[in-house]
């Protein structure tokens, strides 16, 4: 019963707040955009305060976006179907036969026995571990997969600590370096795929978030192994063989990288394949219920794909295709034109702070689908390339270190509980503007003349 009044009063909160946002735009804002500002704002309430399941408040557009004439139930519904969401889901398929054959453990070990066996080289190890993994596999399975591994290297309580967050951290530094690693990132390219934009390839987009990934893991493992230098610890060096599945699993993923390399255009020299990314990650989750791979089977693995993240991702489309059908983001967007006279790098750091700190605060799934569609409305009324502002956006997203809620690893890290706010918040807070800073500079030197 006190657990039924606890979600009754998180509802009732949720529901004040979107009043309370409803009312306050109705000042500036037509009533139909209003109603999409006070619809938002009771979603990222309930996102964040967990009143209802996730996958239960990202079905809620369904029914709510036609009931205040926001998008029929054809234009909603059609959000939920979207081509990046099957994507998102061969790479589940593939991140379920990986943890259902140990082979994330494998790896993992592989990566640690790289470095030093010491707290700084353990630390280290443990950043670019997670962050390969999340290259390849989601941010939050990563996260989940390797905190246990974490937690059990040794018993002293300020290094379990580090090592909860390097490996936090690390999976959101290194879940940039594919378009399939965080969720923020598919976001983006499937809004890029609804305004006729050209995606950008999935090397080319390795190649330049590359720089930003390596000097983060530098950074975060170095700060978290400051005051740690004289600790002992002990690692098992023992190393097992592969056996006949992680095998499969090795060389069905080597596949998919060459098929995504040949994929790829290198202009002038290669157009590519023009085989849908979408169509080749879903191929190959499918690929594990096939013989000769066998991985899977439907009656065991079909519960472990999290649905409620396709719905998630449902629902970001859907507020993004509200955002423009109701003319919100225009009308958000004529706000943020008064900041164009800055030069392109201020501007920049004014995009890069605006999401960094925001993020903190609210879902980064949301966030990014409510504010991609308004940051394409600003690049495209002052001539600014689009696809670079989109892109700092996207990454800054994933680069909020401070709270719990501001990413999927930050919260599981924050369950593991040998971590406290305050000291998310200390380590956080330097990281955030060391991210914002290596951001903008890469984006102002090396992507803008990889886009011109």
């Amino acid at each position: 019963m006190l657990e039924h009044k606890e979600q009754f009063i998180k509802i009732a909160i949720a529901i004040v707040v979107g009043l309370g946002v409803f009312a306050l735009s109705l000042s500036v804002f037509t009533t139909t955009q209003a109603t999409l500002l006070g619809l938002i704002a009771l979603l990222v309430a309930l996102w964040t305060n967990e009143g209802l399941p996730l996958g239960v408040v990202s079905l809620i557009p369904i029914i709510l976006f036609p009931a205040f004439s926001i998008l029929s139930t054809k234009e909603t519904t059609i959000n939920y179907a979207h081509p990046i969401i099957f994507l998102f889901l061969g790479g589940f398929l593939l991140a379920i036969a990986v943890e259902k054959t140990h082979l994330h453990k494998w790896i993992a070990q592989k990566m640690l026995g790289l470095f030093p066996n010491t707290p700084r080289g353990i630390i280290f190890s443990l950043v670019i571990t997670s962050g390969f993994l999340s290259s390849i596999l989601s941010n939050t399975t990563t996260t989940l997969l390797l905190m246990s591994i974490a937690l059990f290297i040794t018993d002293v309580p300020r290094l379990k600590m580090r090592f909860a967050l390097a490996i936090a951290y690390g999976a959101s530094v290194g879940g940039i370096i594919t378009p399939i690693g965080t969720p923020p990132n598919l976001i983006l390219l499937g809004i890029m795929q609804d305004k006729g934009m050209e995606l950008i390839p999935f090397f080319q987009w390795m190649w330049m978030v590359a720089p930003l990934a390596f000097v983060m893991f530098i950074v975060v493992a170095y700060l978290l192994s400051l005051g740690v230098e004289n600790e002992s610890i002990q690692r098992d060096e023992k190393s097992s063989a592969l056996d006949s599945a992680q095998k499969k699993i090795l060389y069905l993923m080597g596949g998919l990288i060459l098929l995504l390399l040949v994929n790829a255009p290198m202009k002038p020299f290669w157009h590519g394949l023009g085989l849908s990314e979408a169509g080749i990650l879903l191929g190959v989750g499918l690929l594990l219920f096939f013989p000769p791979f066998n991985i899977l089977t439907w009656e065991e693995d079909y519960a472990k794909v999290p649905y409620q993240i396709m719905f998630l991702f449902g629902a970001g489309f859907s507020i993004a295709k509200a955002f423009s059908a109701t003319g919100l983001a225009d009308e958000v967007a004529s706000y943020l034109i008064s900041m164009t006279h800055l030069s392109p790098i201020f501007l920049l750091f004014g995009v890069a702070l605006l999401i960094t700190f925001t993020t903190e605060i609210t879902s980064n799934t949301a966030l990014i689908s409510i504010m991609l569609p308004v940051i394409y409305s600003v690049a495209e009324q002052t001539g600014i390339n689009t696809t670079l502002f989109m892109m700092v956006a996207t990454l800054c997203a994933s680069y909020a270190f401070m709270l719990p809620i501001a990413t999927p690893p930050n919260a599981i890290a924050m369950s593991s509980g040998v971590i406290n706010v305050k000291t998310m918040m200390k380590y956080g807070f330097v990281l955030n503007l060391v991210g914002i800073f290596f951001i903008v500079l890469i984006a102002q030197y090396f992507w803008s003349a990889v886009l011109s």
